[in-house]
């Protein structure tokens, strides 16, 4: 008789602790105590002729009841994984709110700094305030035993909003010393002797750039008793040389100062090398595309009841990335103007869509010129980022928009781990009546690797609907 491994402890249990001769002689059932007779003698060992031994009714009534006490602890512990699960998932949403409401404070508070309008002792105080709603938010919770230990979206909100967060000081910090900076000034209506100023002007400007040069702040803590080693002097960049020089100045300036610095910090973050072009190219062109053509108005298109699927979208975000691609890579030879083929081919109203999709933006019932204008006017600003600041820059300024919003779409570092993660989820759902091009998972698995829109609009409409990419 065979009897399974979650018997053995119960029926260890039920053994009697001073068995009697006849038990040990296989004479009785060290269970029920009858004698076995015509009945079949289990061993229970040590060995196959010694030991205890028991019937097989007795056995088969005690394998039941331990059938039994197991099946209701899987029970109660699939109802415990639930309810933490459940508990969890809510806990984690409100801590994801916190987050999201104290960084978009954040970003409030910064805007109102670099606004003249709002008084300066009200930016202290906004300061203030944000600095005590982002010291209240409690520690991020620990997802249960029986749930998924992944909680990257907690990490990347938190990230999110401590940069949110460095922005808002270094605003208020510069508007702050600026307004310290003014009021110190003393009254002196002579400097105004060759300026257009009113009569009654005090000589009293308003300072909003100082620039000390790059020994300064060396001097100035020599002054104050701490001295630090000066760096070698190295030559000045093109910017600052043609601030300097007080040449060209104007065309230089820069649209986005300080994305050389903070881009790659918040890059790596994502796991991208800001050193790595190739990586850097395809983030790049992963946020062209999210920020040109898929962000805001293509929503209310989609929405429409002659939109786009899902499928179709995911599609021809797959071949407008290609795109994004190529012309950022000719950009860097040829000028920004490149960037207009991929403007061209993502506003293109006429041009069938990806996949095999017979959709076009023109059969939409939807107005489509606020999407090729906002579609423009993305394209616009990445060609004037690498105009005024280089094409580098122009990478950076993308494909960090690409690490926040689309972290696992292809072309990114995450895409190889999300296709794992849906290939096993698809490999045990019900496909029938599924698109024929998702029959062979390895064909599958290796078209979301190299050109998810060769398996079609349908196959990839199928995906979205399932959330498998999600």
């Amino acid at each position: 008789m065979h009897i399974p491994d979650y018997a053995y402890a119960l029926i260890r249990s039920a053994l009697p602790n001073v068995p009697t001769s006849r038990q040990v002689g296989a004479l009785d059932c060290c269970f029920c105590d009858q004698p076995f007779e015509d009945r079949l003698a289990v061993p229970l060992g040590p060995t196959p002729d010694s030991g205890l031994f028991g019937c097989r009714l007795c056995l088969t009534r005690l394998v039941a009841r331990a059938r039994r006490g197991r099946d209701a602890a899987l029970t109660q512990d699939a109802e415990r994984a639930r309810n933490e699960s459940a508990a969890w998932l809510s806990s984690r949403e409100r801590h994801l709110a916190r987050l999201d409401s104290a960084r978009q404070a954040a970003e409030a508070v910064a805007g109102l700094a670099r606004d003249d309008d709002t008084e300066p002792l009200q930016v202290a105080w906004l300061l203030v305030s944000l600095e005590s709603a982002y010291a209240w938010i409690p520690e991020g919770p620990e997802p249960p035993a029986s749930a998924e230990r992944e909680t990257s979206d907690l990490k990347d909100e938190a990230f999110r909003l401590d940069l949110a967060m460095i922005t808002a000081r270094e605003a208020v910090a510069e508007r702050l010393a600026y307004h310290l900076i003014n009021e110190a000034q003393p009254e002196e209506p002579e400097v105004c002797e060759e300026l257009e100023c009113p009569d009654d002007c005090s000589g009293r400007h308003d300072l909003s750039d100082i620039d000390c040069g790059p020994d300064a702040v060396f001097e100035d803590l020599t002054r104050l008793g701490i001295t630090v080693e000066q760096p070698e002097p190295e030559p000045l960049p093109p910017g600052l040389t043609a601030r300097v020089g007080g040449t060209d100045a104007g065309e230089r300036s820069s649209l986005l100062p300080d994305i050389e610095d903070q881009a790659p910090v918040v890059l790596a973050h994502f796991g991208i090398d800001a050193d790595d072009m190739d990586a850097l190219v395809s983030a790049a062109a992963v946020g062209l595309v999210a920020d040109a053509w898929r962000d805001g108005p293509l929503d209310l298109i989609h929405a429409a009841e002659d939109g786009p699927s899902d499928g179709e979208i995911f599609a021809q975000s797959i071949d407008l990335y290609r795109r994004a691609r190529a012309a950022l890579v000719a950009a860097r030879d040829d000028g920004p103007e490149m960037l207009l083929a991929f403007s061209a081919i993502a506003s293109d109203v006429n041009l069938p869509w990806a996949g095999g999709s017979r959709f076009a933006l023109r059969t939409v019932s939807e107005p489509v010129a606020e999407f090729v204008q906002h579609v423009d006017d993305r394209v616009w600003f990445t060609a004037e980022v690498m105009r005024k600041q280089g094409w580098r820059a122009g990478l950076l300024h993308r494909a960090t928009s690409a690490a926040f919003k689309a972290p696992t779409h292809f072309g990114m570092p995450g895409w190889p781990g999300a296709v794992a993660s849906a290939m096993e989820r698809l490999a045990v759902l019900d496909r029938t009546g599924a698109p024929e091009p998702l029959t062979d998972l390895a064909a599958v698995e290796a078209a979301l690797l190299e050109a998810p829109d060769r398996l079609g609009a349908d196959a990839l409409d199928w995906i979205s609907h399932y959330a498998l990419l999600d």
